[in-house]
């Protein structure tokens, strides 16, 4: 779990939001921010501000949403409208709202909730509980209400801290879903493009990472017989055999015990 946090405060009123930021206590480990949502081309698209704004949460941990009894039709909109392109999780802070209304909210892809006053610990405990619940990345699950299944934020963990997560998406590089791939681009894009490296340097860091997992995938799905991995990856004996000495890969290091002779040459 990661020691600092992110979380921005979406709003479509300034005045409101400048107050509640200078009333909230401060979390040394969680840091909120104010982000005004892009305006409306028209008045009737106001409940798209979710949707609108999903390019810029990318380089936050989780969303802030005001969800009051004024606001609640077009929150459910702005939910509904939007639960296919959100990249973070994102969290309602409530005032005076019914618990079937929530629930409805919930369904809709509230991740959760927290009611005014706001304070900041109880809003980090449930964003970890959030990204503990949703499991590791790399995994994809049928999709349910309130679960977030386009975690850019959990692959931009992978991109800047490689370690167990990364090989876990290496072990199932092969099943994964558009989604999780999207999101893995998108995260990428959205650490390389800030960073002094070039188009083609980024570019090219990211392609050597990705043949080096699809390698590992292949092996260890076929227990390091590398015939049968190139196989299934659709590519001559020799280039796999190629990409592996590229990437200082050994096929033994995939073979069980029982079966220590599995083909191990070009």
């Amino acid at each position: 779990m990661r020691h600092h946090l992110d979380c921005v405060l979406l709003h479509t009123r300034p005045g409101w939001a400048d107050d509640l930021l200078a009333a909230t206590p401060a979390c040394e480990r969680l840091q909120l921010h104010a982000l005004l949502a892009p305006p409306a081309p028209h008045p009737d698209q106001d409940y798209l501000f979710l949707r609108r704004s999903s390019a810029l949460l990318l380089r936050f941990d989780a969303c802030l949403i005001p969800i009051e009894e004024a606001t609640l039709a077009s929150t459910r909109r702005a939910l509904s409208a939007a639960q296919a392109s959100l990249p973070i999780p994102v969290f309602g802070l409530v005032r005076h709202i019914k618990a079937a209304a929530l629930l409805d909210l919930l369904q809709l892809g509230l991740a959760d909730y927290v009611r005014e006053p706001l304070c900041l610990e109880d809003l980090r405990a449930r964003i970890n509980r959030h990204r503990l619940y949703a499991g590791p990345p790399g995994v994809t699950e049928p999709r349910q209400p309130g679960r977030l299944h386009y975690r850019v934020q959990e692959c931009q963990d992978l991109v800047l801290h490689p370690g167990p997560t990364e090989q876990r998406l290496s072990q199932t590089i092969l099943q994964q879903e558009g989604t999780t791939l999207d999101a893995y681009a998108a995260a990428v894009a959205s650490r390389y493009a800030c960073s002094q490296e070039s188009f083609k340097e980024a570019k090219g860091r990211i392609v050597a990472r990705f043949e080096q997992a699809y390698i590992h995938a292949a092996l260890d799905r076929h227990s390091g017989n590398i015939a049968m991995a190139a196989r299934s990856a659709q590519k001559h004996r020799r280039a796999f055999w190629a990409l592996m000495r590229k990437h200082h890969i050994d096929a033994s290091r995939f073979r069980s015990a029982s079966n220590p002779n599995e083909e191990h040459d070009g």
